[in-house]
C-alpha cells in the first residue's frame, strides 16, 4: 500500500512560514519582503500580491499563527473532563511549546511594534483579547466551583493571570528565568495551589 504525500503548502503559507523563519532570525528590523521572498525562494512580487505590503504580511502572520493556538488552546480550557488545576497545567505546557515554536517571540516583537503602528497594536489586542476571553471562562468556572475569588471580580481575576503569563513571557525571551526570579516555577506553583484548593473542597 502506498503511503500518501503530504500535502504541499500552498503559496500564501509558504510565504508566512518563511516570515516566521526571517523574523526569528532577524527580528521585526531585519524583517523586509524582499528577505523573506529570498527565504521562500520566490519573487517579491508574490508578497505584494498575496499581502499588499510588510505590514499587511506582518498581520497575516500573526492572524496565522495566533488562530491555531487559540484553537488548541479553547479545546483543552473547554474539555469537562480535566479539572481547571489541569487546565492549568495545560496552560504551562503550552507556554513552552510557543516560546519553542517561536510564537511568543513574534507577539512580543509585535507588542512593541504595536505600540507606534496603530495597526499592528489593534491586531495584537484583538489577539490578546481573544485569549483573555478564555481565561475568564475558566475563572467563572472555578468560581461556579468554589465561590467567589475574596474582594476580586473574575474580569480583575482574569486580567491578573493574562499578565502573568504575558509578563512571564517577555521576562523569558530576555533570559530572566533564574533562582531569584522563577518565572516558570511560579506558575506552575499557582497551579499547585489550585489543586490544592480542589481537593480541600473535594474532602
Amino acid at each position: 500500500m502506498t503511503a500518501h504525500a503530504s500535502p504541499k503548502p500552498d503559496a500564501k503559507t509558504e510565504l508566512l512560514e518563511a516570515a516566521k523563519r526571517v523574523l526569528l532570525e532577524h527580528g521585526y528590523a531585519g524583517l523586509s519582503t524582499r528577505a523573506v521572498a529570498a527565504e521562500a525562494g520566490t519573487q517579491m512580487s508574490q508578497i505584494r500580491y498575496h499581502f499588499g505590503s510588510k505590514e499587511g504580511m506582518v498581520l497575516a502572520l500573526f492572524e496565522y499563527m495566533n488562530a491555531a493556538l487559540i484553537e488548541r488552546q479553547a479545546a483543552t480550557f473547554h474539555r469537562a473532563d480535566l479539572k481547571v488545576s489541569q487546565k492549568w497545567a495545560s496552560a504551562c505546557d503550552y507556554l513552552e511549546e510557543d516560546l519553542a515554536s517561536g510564537y511568543v517571540r513574534v507577539l512580543q516583537e509585535l507588542t512593541a511594534v504595536g505600540w507606534s503602528n496603530p495597526a499592528v497594536g489593534d491586531a495584537v489586542r484583538r489577539a490578546v483579547a481573544q485569549w483573555q476571553a478564555l481565561i475568564l471562562e475558566r475563572v467563572r468556572e472555578v468560581e461556579g466551583r468554589i465561590g467567589p475569588l475574596g474582594p476580586f471580580r473574575a474580569e480583575e481575576v482574569a486580567t491578573l493571570v493574562g499578565a502573568a503569563f504575558l509578563g512571564s513571557e517577555s521576562m523569558i525571551l530576555l533570559g530572566f528565568d533564574d533562582a531569584q526570579h522563577p518565572m516558570r516555577a511560579a506558575l506552575r506553583r499557582v497551579g499547585d495551589l489550585i489543586e490544592a484548593t480542589e481537593t480541600e473542597k473535594e474532602t
